[in-house]
């Protein structure tokens, strides 16, 4: 038997949690139908974990929207079965499916920014799941609302609860988005990349907890990653998917350690290993020398504590607490920390973004500062590739349009040497030249991100700020773009500052890192020294975090 509202089951040999069959799914255009997923079949048990891997736009997340019915209008399911706890998907009525999702199915997308609400307290979002589903009203839904924050591991979450999602770093919206879709308690939960934009420490706690939530209440989870050594080391079974079929299914220690495919063999050769060296990916440049381009000098950027009727209200606390540190022309600094920790902040106020409370920033020895022309030459000399591509790129653009933009801000050249320019960036971070008149919408969101960093480039300028630019990226194309930086920097001279929790990926491409923790600098040398000899404790719980696979 079956619960209507839940979707769980009640017989006490329960068949599969999920069971998919043969799917075919395509997308409609004016060029017909294209299709993205051929063929796939796999069972997830109650209280297993099975991992989705592949490449950015295998597949992968059209699966997983497939089975709670979230496909754009555009996309048609041709051929297969979807059965979530014995009741066919496609045959629920709509409000039988809309009563099975978040309490039979939940659901931890990809993208914080577009999946939270901006103008709707953090606590009522999480509360309004216990609401709809019955489980708890009022005073007592915002409770449960404050405790799975701090299941998520967010500090002080009863005063969190009360703040908007822009008051939170992105890795803090994401563990948002993770405490709704187990709000509820789920049968199956659908994690689709959910510790993307994690931290590592973070990521440890919140895997835990899903693996708690399982043990617990024999919840099955579908697991989206591009993280193959995540997968291995926190799923049952995993399932590698290439060109919307899957290529190879087995056990979690089988795929690491005896792959059958050729394609899960490039997976696993491209994972950056933190026994890796920054001389791995790239030599110095023969030019770069101890020439500071960039200098921090003392920053502070403190919120709260305004007494004015626009004023941030709540207490204050220093996001950023005498921050220092020197980025020479051609070599590659990097920022690590948690979720938090004031890592983007340092690298807003960097850029102009954010205005200091104190401290200075230094450009080629002279101090930024002046009216809106200063700020924009300062501007095309730093460039920014932020986390999160789908709020960085707009909408209503196509590709062509986006990375082009920087060029017609600054006047350089003309429309057709423009579009030469565009076509040149889309093929050095390995997108077809097509995309050019795609939106956005149409993409992946790792191809979503390589547009971002392909306009971040189309000034040539001498610094780039990469804020977790490879974050969204499966581990092949991650390693293109690490090589592609790393050539660049080698044939132009560039430099970057890299804000990243990604401690492997650091120390394959990092002349020098600093460790930040709550504002403040804790730790700072080269990724050689931080590796094999860390001082500090907060440096060694960060290390001890990262994945080791099956």
């Amino acid at each position: 038997m079956t619960d209507a509202t839940t979707g769980r089951t009640t017989d006490p040999t329960p068949g599969p949690a999920l069971s998919i069959t043969d799917l075919h799914i395509g997308f409609r255009s004016r060029r017909g139908l294209s299709t993205a997923v051929r063929g796939v079949s796999f069972d997830i048990a109650p209280g297993e974990t099975l991992a989705l891997v592949g490449e950015s736009g295998s597949g992968k997340s059209t699966t997983a929207a497939a089975v709670n019915r979230l496909l754009p209008d555009t996309a048609e399911i041709s051929q297969g079965r979807i059965v979530v706890a014995g009741r066919d998907v496609a045959e629920l009525p709509a409000r039988e499916l809309q009563a099975l999702r978040g309490a039979g199915i939940g659901l931890v997308p990809q993208d914080p920014m577009t999946n939270l609400n901006p103008v709707m307290r953090v606590g009522e979002q999480i509360a309004e799941a216990f609401e709809v589903h019955d489980i708890a009203s009022g005073s007592a839904a915002h409770d449960r609302a404050v405790e799975l924050l701090a299941a998520v591991g967010i500090a002080d979450p009863a005063e969190r609860a009360r703040q908007y999602p822009h008051e939170f770093s992105g890795g803090m919206r994401q563990r948002v988005l993770i405490a709704m879709g187990l709000a509820c308690k789920p049968a199956l939960l659908i994690a689709d990349e959910p510790t993307s934009a994690l931290d590592v420490t973070v990521q440890r706690r919140v895997l835990d907890l899903l693996d708690d939530l399982t043990a617990e209440m024999d919840t099955a989870v579908l697991l989206i990653t591009h993280d193959l050594t995540l997968a291995a080391e926190r799923a049952d079974r995993v399932a590698v998917m290439q060109a919307g079929e899957i290529v190879e299914i087995g056990t979690a220690h089988d795929v690491m350690h005896q792959p059958q495919h050729d394609y899960t063999k490039r997976l696993l050769a491209a994972i950056p290993g933190t026994t890796a060296t920054p001389r791995d990916l790239r030599d110095a440049p023969a030019d770069a020398g101890p020439t500071a381009l960039v200098e921090v000098r003392d920053l502070v950027k403190v919120y709260g504590g305004g007494r004015g009727s626009h004023a941030l209200r709540g207490p204050a606390y220093a996001a950023v607490d005498g921050v220092s540190l020197t980025i020479p022309a051609g070599r590659t600094v990097s920022i690590v920390g948690e979720s938090g920790s004031g890592k983007s902040t340092v690298a807003n106020m960097l850029l102009g973004l954010v205005e200091p409370t104190s401290g200075t920033v230094l450009v080629d020895g002279k101090e930024v500062a002046g009216g809106r022309k200063a700020l924009k030459a300062v501007r095309r000399r730093i460039q920014p590739v932020f986390q999160n591509p789908y709020a960085s790129l707009d909408p209503r653009f196509t590709v062509g349009r986006s990375v082009a933009e920087p060029m017609v801000v600054h006047g350089i050249g003309s429309k057709e040497s423009r579009r030469a320019r565009v076509a040149e960036l889309l093929e050095q971070v390995a997108l077809p030249p097509d995309v050019a008149d795609r939106h956005p919408h149409q993409l992946s969101g790792g191809q979503r991100q390589r547009v971002a960093i392909a306009r971040a480039l189309s000034l040539e300028p001498d610094l780039v700020v990469l804020d977790e630019a490879v974050s969204a990226l499966d581990v092949l194309v991650q390693q293109q773009i690490l090589e592609l930086l790393a050539r660049l920097q080698s044939e132009l001279g560039l430099a970057y500052l890299f804000i990243s929790h990604d401690l492997a990926v650091v120390r394959m491409i990092s002349d020098e890192v600093h460790v930040m923790q709550s504002g403040k600098i804790v730790e700072s040398g080269s990724p050689e020294a931080l590796f094999t000899s860390p001082r500090e404790d907060y440096t060694q719980e960060l290390l001890s975090a990262i994945p080791k696979g099956a």
